[in-house]
């Protein structure tokens, strides 16, 4: 290993495994069981068209300015932004954007987790050959039984356990050694096998039906919702706001063309969305398709649709391989942050920070599986713990921590400094994402922030309608 690229939070020696880091961060379980379904049912190439207008307002300046804040200060979030603060005199009180940005990282994770544990599951259970053959009621009793019985939750843990093991397992090994180089084998794996399901599709599946839906103009089904939807999708497909980026940024190579790595994730992250959307809407027969998202299609509608076909079982174990790597890699991604804030707060060897934050999140991974069954009528607020979970991280965190990062780099510090951290380019280039960061991108992110919470704070009102805001 070259001991030049070493910096205080660990390093990559490749330039590559930047982009191939980011990428699996990314390229989560949304671009499978969301992305496909926005695109087909609000507009299709018109959503696609407001989505990439969304990346290049919201999603590449956010991304190129967490990974050069990471860049300059080579740590992690919250010694990154202290590192940053005390060499421009910024007040202090900026490293509670960083606090919140691992806290918010950490409560993804933890979610992130128990929907890797039933990828798993299913990725056996599709290699074992139990969903040939499978009918929708079957199917249905499937997930019932594993995820929504109180009785089965002790194997629901298990199997988020085994997950975590395995997210423990590749992390515990290091940035290099463990992080990087699964990485720069898992994410292209990914890819490999997305593509032969691409190429399959094209063959034997409804690919013109698939095409239709995904990249021709659909007037009629696209609106104002359609842009407030891409837009939105596409603030929260590139894991933003948890410190990720900041991470990968102070861990990249000193070779890394930072800007050009950043505008290339995101560009892989759309084409990863746009196959992904591809072969579900090939394979997938259900006439209501266009609306199927989530636990439906991808646990549901798929096995159902390939339970009969020549090949169906090994179409089904690619597929759920595929799912489990991209939650594989996303959980490596977020746990990153926690991890060097631990082991920056206590000093203590990587393996021994990794295992705590492994624990920690299986410890509050529990609340969210258990939500699913043992705790299922236990209601907040007409929320149950993984339904809070997730508002207090989306609606809240996220937002205020991109909002926030975005004050940070664009107003508290000096002009120059703000340039500085994105390196040399062209003058006009570099003034304009100033001051995209400066007034964009605040306005568009707390518009999305906040139709998001009045959405979920709605979504509460089925389990309890006598909210006060629920107009009754």
């Amino acid at each position: 290993m070259d001991r030049r690229n070493l910096t205080p939070a660990g390093s990559w020696v490749h330039r590559m495994t930047f982009f191939w880091a980011a990428t699996g961060a990314t390229a989560g379980l949304s671009n499978f069981w969301t992305f496909p379904g926005l695109v087909a049912e609000r507009g299709g190439s018109l959503f696609l068209f407001v989505y990439l207008v969304g990346l290049l307002l919201i999603t590449l300046p956010l991304m190129l300015t967490e990974a050069a804040i990471g860049r300059y200060a080579r740590f992690g979030p919250v010694l990154a932004f202290d590192r940053l603060a005390g060499d421009t005199d910024a007040p202090g009180r900026w490293l509670w954007v960083a606090w919140l940005g691992v806290f918010s990282g950490f409560l993804v994770l933890a979610m992130f987790a128990v929907i890797g544990g039933i990828c798993l599951y299913y990725l056996f259970h599709a290699a074992l050959g139990e969903f040939n053959h499978a009918t929708e009621s079957s199917l249905l009793s499937t997930l019932d039984e594993f995820v929504r019985n109180p009785e089965a939750s002790r194997a629901f843990m298990g199997w988020h356990a085994v997950f975590l093991l395995l997210v423990v397992a590749v992390s515990a090994q290091g940035v290099w050694q463990g992080l990087g180089r699964a990485m720069r084998v898992m994410v292209p794996l990914m890819v490999l096998l997305l593509s032969g399901l691409l190429i399959y599709s094209a063959r034997d599946g409804e690919f013109a039906r698939a095409t239709s839906l995904m990249l021709d103009p659909h007037w009629a089904d696209f609106s104002f919702e359609s842009v407030r939807l891409a837009l939105t999708h596409a603030f929260y497909t590139l894991g933003l706001g948890v410190g990720v980026l900041i991470v990968f940024g102070a861990y990249s190579a000193p070779t890394t063309p930072l800007k050009r790595s950043v505008f290339t994730v995101a560009l892989s992250d759309t084409l990863i969305g746009i196959m992904a959307g591809l072969v579900v809407h090939s394979l997938v027969t259900a006439s209501e398709v266009p609306g199927l998202s989530g636990f439906e299609l991808v646990f549901l509608a798929l096995p159902e649709s390939l339970a009969s076909v020549p090949g169906g079982q090994f179409l089904l174990t690619v597929f759920f391989m595929m799912v489990t790597l991209a939650a594989w890699t996303s959980a490596l991604a977020l746990m990153e942050p926690a991890i060097g804030w631990l082991r920056d707060r206590l000093a203590a060897p990587r393996r021994w920070t990794v295992l705590i934050i492994g624990v920690a999140a299986w410890l509050a991974g529990l609340m969210v599986l258990f939500s699913f069954n043992v705790w299922s009528d236990d209601m907040l607020l007409g929320g149950t713990a993984y339904r809070w979970m997730d508002i207090v991280s989306s609606a809240v965190l996220i937002p205020a921590v991109c909002i926030l990062t975005s004050f940070f780099v664009g107003w508290a510090l000096a002009d120059e400094e703000s340039l500085r951290l994105i390196g040399h380019g062209p003058a006009l280039v570099r003034q304009i994402w100033l001051w995209v960061t400066r007034l964009v991108l605040p306005t568009v992110i707390l518009y999305i922030a906040v139709h998001h919470a009045m959405a979920s704070a709605a979504s509460l009102c089925d389990g309890a309608p006598s909210l006060i805001w629920c107009g009754h």
